[in-house]
């Protein structure tokens, strides 16, 4: 009997899954970690979730699917498209801030603890469900991540609803920072040739104790933005957060990390990314290991903040190593933002502008959120939501005292 080529090569390809499947196999892998001295976790008593503050349902909605016998990746998932589908939220999906030609695109990121899988979709235009879409990715080729005109194509083939994102709330703001905004053109603050802007407060004072002259240059500015908004027919309801997203723009973002009484986890992180920024920009979201991070015996850590900071420190992946040999999840993400500070050298001049925060659980229900800054930029301590069976809010610990500034407020 002959073989065809397509034949010998499926053949193979079978055979090296089911290598791949039982070299990977869970047991294998905690005797490894046990001999690369890792901590081994307990899986919780009771389903733990972290994320951010929704202002909706979907947490509580989230746990009781868990406490039900959910995947914690479609509780994950559930969470982060109650904020997808919000035209208000200006970070993920529908309503998202678009870049600087006009165009909302999103990235999306998932790992699922179970069965060690995941998948990332970047640059997506006309499909709102982005983190879906990362989840089917995984499910449905053998490739982690596709990307811009492909990943569209991709969706509608599966049946994603192809839609225009643009809300009339958001191409208004677009408008206004088309008129006033300043864009992310020009050396990044992580160049020797990057200078700060005029007006910046100097390397030793703190962001949350401007001086007159600062408080008066951003008054000013906000005040020419109020009247050229007043003066391109933005409504009064809208005209407030057109003038906030000008001068401090959305960074995106919302993650979630989940731990069902099994200890199996998963993560899920998805956005719109940085409103204005330049078409074709990607974040930390798409990035696995940056923006998500899930192990099944370990952790799961995500981020939201400077996507381009997150990148670098591999943040998400850095915090589950450090739980990996017996860091709690506080000293894991604290451990995080130092390598963010140590990049440039703890120099205040520079990390004024970079904010961060992670969200961590790990597999025994342990659980941190974490920031660079202290406060927001209204002076309000930075938070995250936590469920154990009992959903509430909780402050960040946080590496330094203070406020981030945003260079577009300067």
């Amino acid at each position: 009997m002959t073989t065809s080529r397509r034949e010998f090569l499926s053949a193979g390809a079978l055979l090296a899954v089911g290598m791949g499947s039982a070299g990977l196999s869970d047991g294998r892998v905690e005797a490894q970690d046990k001999e690369r001295g890792a901590v081994e976790y307990k899986a919780p008593a009771r389903p733990v979730i972290v994320t951010r503050v929704t202002g909706d349902n979907t947490i509580a909605e989230a746990y009781a699917m868990l406490e039900k016998g959910a995947d914690t990746l479609d509780a994950a998932l559930h969470i982060g498209q109650g904020r997808e589908d919000d035209p208000n939220d200006h970070s993920v999906g529908l309503g998202g801030l678009p870049n600087e030609d006009g165009v909302v695109q999103l990235d999306a990121c998932v790992m699922h603890g179970p069965t060690r899988q995941a998948g990332s979709v970047a640059a997506l235009e006309n499909i709102c469900h982005a983190a879906l879409l990362a989840k089917t990715v995984m499910e449905k080729t053998g490739h982690v991540m596709i990307v811009g005109e492909g990943v569209e194509k991709f969706a509608i083939a599966e049946g994603f609803q192809k839609e225009n994102l643009l809300t009339d709330d958001a191409r208004k703001m677009w408008l206004l920072w088309k008129e006033h905004g300043k864009g992310w053109w020009g050396p990044g603050i992580d160049s020797p040739e990057w200078k700060p802007p005029a007006g910046a407060p100097k390397a030793e004072l703190m962001p949350r104790h401007p001086t007159r002259e600062q408080m008066a240059m951003v008054t000013e500015r906000m005040r020419d933005l109020y009247a050229l908004a007043d003066r391109m027919g933005i409504e009064p309801r809208l005209r407030r957060e057109a003038v906030m997203q000008v001068m401090w723009p959305t960074t995106g973002t919302i993650h979630v990390s989940a731990v069902n009484a099994k200890g199996e986890m998963s993560g899920a992180t998805t956005t719109s990314g940085l409103a204005w920024k330049i078409p074709g920009r990607v974040g930390d979201s798409a990035i696995i290991g940056a923006g998500c991070y899930t192990d099944q015996n370990v952790g799961s850590a995500g981020a939201t903040g400077s996507g381009e900071e997150n990148i670098k420190v591999a943040g998400a992946h850095t915090i589950v190593e450090q739980m990996r040999v017996g860091a709690s999840p506080k000293d894991a993400g604290m451990e995080a933002l130092r390598r963010i500070a140590a990049n440039y050298n703890h120099d205040m001049t520079r990390l004024r502008y970079i904010d961060m925060i992670y969200y961590i659980v790990r597999r025994d229900g342990a659980y941190a959120g974490v920031s660079l800054w202290s406060t927001d930029e209204w002076g309000k301590r930075k938070n995250f939501v936590v469920h154990d069976g009992t959903q509430r809010t909780e402050d960040c610990d946080y590496l330094f005292e203070g406020t981030p500034q945003n260079l577009h407020s300067i």
